[in-house]
């Protein structure tokens, strides 16, 4: 396919240890869900200690709760008048 890179040349060192995927050219919309993530894992799960996995599971159940409870629009800065296709 054309856009893909070749898979690093690094991956033969730790076989199985990491996984690599590709986003598409035009996934520029999983950036909103990498940050909200990143956010979630700097303010949530940094240094914690649990002792289950249903313990984790309350914890992130929890803050996605607490999240919800006030939703922060998302507003573009960027008019559809003002776009141009190329």
């Amino acid at each position: 396919m054309p856009g893909i890179p070749p898979r690093p040349a690094f991956a033969w060192f730790w076989p199985n240890r990491f996984e690599f995927t590709f986003t598409p050219t035009y996934g520029s919309w999983l950036n909103l869900i990498e940050s909200f993530f990143g956010k979630m894992a700097r303010t949530l799960l940094r240094g914690i200690r649990v002792k289950s996995k249903e313990e984790l599971k309350t914890r992130i159940e929890r803050y996605l709760r607490e999240v919800n409870e006030e939703p922060v629009i998302f507003r573009s800065k960027y008019k559809l008048e003002t776009l141009s296709v190329v």
